[in-house]
């Protein structure tokens, strides 16, 4: 698999039902903050946000699954209106077949946003393997898509742009 034409990229986001996104290095900059208690942080992009829920709004179901667990973010991701995320996940695809089942789609009807090689075996499977300008080589290698921004930093965004322009459904 390797990065595909802005055409087929295109034709295969007019086919997603669901963004599967991961949190660190794509929702986040990748960078862990710890506290003097062992306490940790993350800083979330606003406009992600704001596109995840213009997603959620244009009726593009999102889903999170991350190697981590992080209480912050499972409030984050449920204030912003994410119904489906699997925290503390490292092996990422059981969690995947199972949110993919119970929404009842098919591999083709969902695309992943990932950044490393736990999201490697999800970019290989899914429509539309998508990936963040500063992800490791082995998720650029297998990605159709790659951001023009890095993660934590707008890349969520762009990918909901994207998919939700194929469908003519991005607002004006």
């Amino acid at each position: 698999m390797s990065v595909l034409p802005r055409d087929q990229v295109d034709t295969r986001a007019r086919d997603i039902r669901c963004l599967f996104l991961d949190i660190d290095g794509v929702l986040t900059d990748g960078h862990l903050y710890i506290g003097p208690h062992g306490e940790e942080t993350k800083t979330n992009f606003v406009r992600d946000g704001y596109g995840i829920k213009l997603a959620l709004r244009q009726g593009l179901e999102l889903a999170v699954i991350s190697g981590r667990p992080s209480e912050a973010m499972r409030k984050r991701l449920e204030w912003l209106g994410i119904r489906h995320i699997a925290l503390d996940t490292e092996d990422k695809e059981p969690a995947y077949l199972r949110m993919r089942d119970a929404m009842g789609l098919t591999d083709a009807q969902c695309a992943h946003i990932g950044d490393d090689v736990p999201d490697v075996p999800l970019l290989r499977r899914v429509g539309l393997a998508m990936t963040v300008a500063d992800a490791h080589d082995s998720a650029r290698a297998v990605a159709h898509w790659i951001s023009r921004h890095d993660g934590g930093r707008g890349a969520v965004r762009e990918a909901i742009d994207l998919i939700l322009a194929a469908q003519d459904r991005l607002p004006r």
